[in-house]
């Protein structure tokens, strides 16, 4: 298997089950994604006990991120399955981390998937 995900080690965090990178393409600073140690295709292939230990890492990687450097807010999110975007097939989920004026109108967040359904009243 030719995975770039099981092949990394330069870890910022870890637990038991995922570790945490800085993303390669990151779209803002401090741009990172955790990843399961064990090759998980997506999300839906974890054991319980892997996904009962997601978000307690994802709390201690957003206070680390926070403390770095001080975004605004947060992106949290995962791609499950080609059709929706995933193009390393590893579990992985993206921490991306926001700030004032890094686009035009952040109103809406990640309904900026499909971007005709962004904006909307409500």
């Amino acid at each position: 298997m030719n995975c770039p995900f099981c092949e990394k080690t330069d870890y910022i965090k870890e637990n038991e089950f995922w570790y945490c990178v800085y993303d390669s393409f990151p779209v803002s600073k401090g741009h990172c994604l955790i990843i399961t140690k064990q090759h998980r295709v997506n999300y839906l292939d974890c054991t319980q006990e892997e996904k009962s230990t997601l978000l307690p890492l994802i709390d201690s990687i957003i206070d680390l991120l926070q403390n770095k450097f001080e975004p605004n807010g947060f992106n949290v999110g995962m791609n499950i399955g080609e059709h929706s975007g995933q193009s390393i097939l590893h579990t992985h989920i993206h921490i991306i981390p926001r700030y004032k004026g890094d686009v035009e109108n952040p109103r809406g967040g990640v309904r900026g998937v499909i971007p005709s359904k962004q904006n909307y009243n409500g």
